[in-house]
């Protein structure tokens, strides 16, 4: 579990940078969850944005809640990114909710994939819109890492925060749907404080 969590850091660092900021949760029952926050500029701009990305999610696999006996080696691995504007809003509250969302397949027995709609039933930081996220498609900012021994490729799943409307709309017309929507609308999904896309 250590050297699978240390082959994560070293590869979100490798992605990310070196991260300003971390902390760490336990919930009753479950591994520590680290959440690790990241500074960057994109592109070079003058828009800064941060990053958090979760650390011990990966540690185990995630196993289908049906399965009789969990395999401790074989099934999907996963970690969460979250990107958004910097200083805008106190998004630094976001690392409790992301948390709990990391914790989830042990708590829960959720497989997180993309496409699922994970809500934290609080918004996501003071004053946020958003109460839940949709998981989106892996491989951009982060690759995939394979950390070798039999086991399956830990995937770095990007979130983007929904509003309440937004997550209705989506468990009735799917996640592409709404994706589809917010590229319709040029909406910035990394606006901590943006309007929910119209839905009209």
């Amino acid at each position: 579990m250590e050297k699978v969590l240390a082959l994560v850091e070293a590869r979100l660092r490798s992605a990310l940078g070196e991260p300003d900021a971390r902390a760490s949760v336990t919930f009753l029952g479950t591994d520590r969850i680290e959440v690790l926050r990241f500074s960057d500029t994109e592109n070079g701009g003058d828009r800064p944005v941060v990053r958090y990305a979760t650390l011990g999610m990966s540690a185990r696999p995630m196993t289908d809640p049906t399965s009789v006996v969990a395999d401790p080696v074989a099934g999907p691995r996963a970690e969460l990114v979250l990107t958004v504007r910097a200083g805008v809003a106190d998004t630094d509250k976001v690392l409790r909710p992301l948390a709990v969302l990391a914790a989830s397949p042990q708590v829960e027995g959720l497989v997180v994939a993309p496409g699922a709609s994970l809500d934290t039933g609080e918004p996501l930081w003071p004053g946020a819109p958003f109460t839940s996220v949709l998981v989106a498609e892996p491989g951009g900012l982060v690759p995939d890492l394979e950390p070798g021994e039999g086991m399956d490729p830990v995937r770095f799943l990007p979130l983007l925060p929904m509003t309440p409307n937004e997550a209705a709309w989506k468990r009735v017309h799917g996640a592409q749907a709404l994706e589809e929507r917010w590229l319709g609308a040029q909406t910035d999904l990394r606006d901590p404080l943006r309007p929910a896309v119209r839905l009209d």
